[in-house]
Order: C-alpha cells, then structure tokens, then sequence
C-alpha cells in the first residue's frame, strides 16, 4: 500500500475474504463488480489499470459494498443496475433481479410478424417490455404489473431508455387485448427453500406461485392470444406443456437456457380461446 491509497488487485484480494466466509458463490467477481461501481468505473477499466488506488472515500464506499455483500444482499441491488441482453435496468428490491434465462422470452418474441400487440406480465423492471421494444421497435409493447412500485422503477428505466412503452396497473393482462403475452411470473413453490440472496431481499410476489409453483402459469395460459411465452422453473417443463396443450396451444415448443435446462415454453395456436 502506497501513501496514497490501496492497489486494486489487494482492495480485491482484501474484500474476497469476508464474501468467501460469508458463502458467496463468486467473490472475486462480487469484489470487482463492487469495486468498479465504487469508483464509478466499468469492471474492464478496473482490470485494465493496475495502477488504481483506492482512497478516502471511495474506500469507505467500496467497505461499505462489502459489507452489504457480506450480509447477502444481491450485488444489483447494491450497485442499482442490471445488464439485460443490449440494454443496462435500474434495480431496486421493488423489483426482481432481470436473469439470464428470461432473455430467451425476449427471444422467442422476436419472430413475432411487424406491429404486433404484445404484453409483458408482471413486468417488474421492465426488462422484457424494454429489451423488446428496443431490438423490435415496430412492435407495440404493453406492460403489466400488480405491483404500483415495480411500475414506477419500469417507468423510469423506459424514460431513462428513451423507449416508448405503455404501462398498466393491473392483473395478469389486465382486460387489454393483445397478439402476444410474454411473462416471467412467479414460478417458485411456497414451501420452497431459496437463496439467502433471493429469499431474503427480492420480491415475494414476484417468486411464490402456489403449492406447485404454477398458479400463476394456469392463469396465464387462458389468456386470449395466439402466442405464449413464458419462463418457468427447471422442473417445470413437462407440467408447463401439459397445461398449454389443455389450453388450446396445439404447438408447444420448450426452449433450453445456455446450460441446456429447460426454462421457457412457447405455446402457439390458430385463433384465441373462447
């Protein structure tokens, strides 16, 4: 350590310890994510240059990430963004943390013929909304959610995004007639044992769905579209199919994530159901 400050590499190498004890799953990368976000720097700048210090401030900032981290606060929550396929979400515990596996709803939706109408269920941040509306501006893109605070951060990061979609307070579709309904909804069964990351600082409503986990998947397969996309749990597929087919999708595809896990269905069908 110079007068000035502490080398990045050993702020790192320092912090890794608390979030090794503490059980998180990847340290070294929660130490630089925090530490970038500390200097207000992109994690390849902070890796880029070695010579960093880190002082005064931004040390007692960087502890204090740390600290939060060590506590199991997700790291999104801590730096208040997400990165989802081309665009960059605001977070907050208001709303679920965007993953991976829900850009393969977005993908699905893609091939969706130019002007279609389509609602995203349970928006939250806005992640699918977004994404959608921006490598697919020809489409008309609605979003739902039960929750008034999840609208108000999906709001902000569609103003914040320069992205224009309609946001609607209410359940499920909300009455709103549509060409497509998207979702990740709730999928997680209650007696479910999550995460400390997840169970104890994300959204409830946005995780429980019922003693199976698909009450909320029932419902939305009885929506009146002709095209379904929704995520699921990793066990859930075969349960998912079964009800779509029993909805009237006669064509059912179950798409695998990028470890070949089966986590969106995409039901299909000539003509809404009655």
């Amino acid at each position: 350590m110079s007068r000035f400050g502490t080398p990045v590499r050993d702020a790192i190498d320092s912090a890794m310890i608390p979030l090794t004890a503490a059980g998180c799953e990847n340290p070294r990368l929660d130490a630089e994510v925090l530490l970038a976000a500390a200097l207000g720097v992109s994690r390849a700048e902070l890796i880029s240059d070695s010579r960093r210090e880190v002082a005064g401030p931004t040390a007692r900032v960087f502890m204090d990430f740390v600290r939060r981290r060590r506590e199991r606060e997700p790291v999104a929550y801590i730096t208040g963004r997400k990165g989802f396929r081309f665009i960059e979400l605001a977070v907050d515990r208001r709303v679920l943390i965007p993953r991976p596996e829900t850009e393969f709803v977005v993908e699905a939706a893609l091939s969706l013929r130019s002007g279609a109408r389509v609602i995203d269920v349970g928006t939250g941040s806005g992640a699918i909304a977004l994404a959608l509306k921006q490598e697919r501006p020809d489409l008309q893109v609605l979003a739902t959610d039960v929750s008034a605070d999840a609208l108000d951060v999906a709001r902000h990061n569609a103003l914040r995004l320069g992205l224009e979609v309609e946001f609607v307070h209410g359940d499920l579709w909300a009455g709103l007639e549509a060409d497509a309904i998207v979702s990740n909804p709730p999928y997680v069964e209650a007696d479910a044992r999550l995460m400390p990351d997840v169970g104890l600082f994300e959204p409830h409503s946005a995780l429980f769905a019922g003693a199976d986990g698909l009450d909320v998947i029932r419902r939305l397969a009885a929506a009146p579209v002709p095209f379904l996309a929704v995520e699921h749990g990793h066990e859930q597929a075969e349960a998912v199919e079964t009800l779509l087919r029993a909805a009237g999708f006669t064509d059912v595809a179950r798409v695998r994530d990028l470890a070949g896990i089966e986590r969106v269905a995409v039901g299909l069908r000539d003509a809404p159901s009655s």
